[in-house]
């Protein structure tokens, strides 16, 4: 298996991408929690509250932009471009309805890491790389107990994103560490999970398991 090699330094080669939800982890428990992914070897944290108000939001993107800080793992704030640079986080992560990646790179700088959401739409990945987009972002592949509504992504889109695509791609949605392989052999270069970390009664084994999809494939890159 090979990885698209990042043009970012900030960006992970391959991993887990972890992601945070506010109905699994309590304010209280959020550092303890994402501190556990990180040692069972999460290599990227995206910070996501859909519920919280500002100030909540304000608190906790602190929270964690100070722990990955020691950590040395970068912060991505979900859809809030203004918190991101607000806090200092490493980059954002846009879905459909969020600022454009010219606009967010203009306000966080060229350095940041953008990502954007590409759900089963091969084109609009295309036209995020060509916009400066640091990943892509498909899926759901799986049923996912984060989201309703998805829309389904499939292997065949990530063996022709990986012909195409210059920039690292991630997979998400009800991806687990036992139908996992198959997506990283295709052409993931990192799994996002929320649920299958955070959820779990053991959030530091459950990365891990995650981490060693990518142990099992290899780590070579392309250059």
């Amino acid at each position: 298996m090979k990885y698209s090699k990042p043009t970012n330094k900030l960006l992970p080669a391959h991993g887990l991408y972890a992601i945070t939800d506010a109905q699994l982890t309590p304010e209280e428990q959020l550092s303890d929690v994402v501190s556990k992914a990180i040692e069972g070897g999460a290599v990227m944290i995206q910070y996501r509250n859909k519920s919280a108000d500002e100030a909540q939001r304000g608190r906790e993107a602190h929270l964690l932009h100070d722990l990955c800080h020691v950590r040395r793992v970068p912060l991505i704030i979900n859809d809030h471009v203004d918190l991101a640079h607000r806090v200092g986080a490493q980059g954002v992560h846009l879905g459909d309805a969020d600022m454009h990646v010219h606009e967010a790179r203009a306000l966080l700088g060229g350095s940041a890491i953008i990502g954007v959401s590409c759900y089963n739409d091969f084109q609009r990945a295309l036209r995020a790389q060509q916009s400066g987009a640091d990943y892509v972002a498909f899926g759901a592949f799986h049923p996912t107990e984060t989201k309703s509504g998805t829309v389904r992504a499939t292997i065949e889109l990530l063996h022709e994103a990986k012909k195409h695509l210059r920039i690292p791609i991630v997979a998400i949605g009800g991806i687990t560490p036992e139908n996992g392989r198959p997506i990283v052999q295709a052409g993931a270069d990192l799994i996002a999970a929320c649920h299958g970390v955070f959820g779990q009664p053991d959030v530091q084994s459950a990365a891990q398991k995650y981490a060693h999809l990518f142990t099992a494939v290899g780590k070579t890159f392309v250059i």
